[in-house]
């Protein structure tokens, strides 16, 4: 079935240059119609449960992807992916960290708590623009996204 929803992603990143780097790399390639920007742990959460500022978004399963830095202010990147993976309406999401820490307790912190990908930023601009161009081709065309809450309900 072909939805007219718009194909969503969440970008949450605290260094704005790295930000407008994926940014300006997926746009390229025309992956997602919406690129949502978020900037430290307690932003990420409050958009994603529709709290906070973010109070009157609707809450839809419409986020493909979920790129999280792991070093982000406020909450870091563990905490966050650690609260989306016990949640029913958001485990589903696939979440990829994208993070200059390649630290071998960081990767694995990262897939116990459910991370889908783990990733670390390359120092190559080149290189970089690659991999975030990589990365979205995968998850924004080729990978199933989650069934729809309402036809599987939001307690399952």
């Amino acid at each position: 079935m072909n939805s007219k929803r718009s194909i969503q992603m969440l970008l949450a990143e605290d260094n704005a240059s790295d930000a407008d780097l994926i940014l300006a790399s997926l746009a390229k390639v025309g992956l997602a119609e919406v690129i949502h920007v978020v900037h430290d742990g307690v932003e990420t959460l409050d958009f994603l449960f529709c709290r906070g500022e973010y109070a009157d978004r609707l809450q839809e399963p419409s986020i493909r992807v979920i790129v999280l830095d792991v070093k982000l202010p406020k909450v870091d990147g563990f905490e966050v992916l650690r609260e989306l993976k016990a949640d029913a309406r958001t485990r589903s999401i696939p979440v990829v960290m994208l993070t200059s820490s390649n630290i071998e307790r960081d990767v694995a912190r990262g897939y116990q708590l459910g991370v889908n990908s783990y990733l670390q930023k390359p120092i190559d601009f080149e290189r970089f623009r690659e991999t975030v161009r990589h990365l979205g081709l995968y998850w924004m065309t080729m990978n199933e996204p989650p069934p729809v809450w309402s036809r599987i309900g939001a307690g399952q």
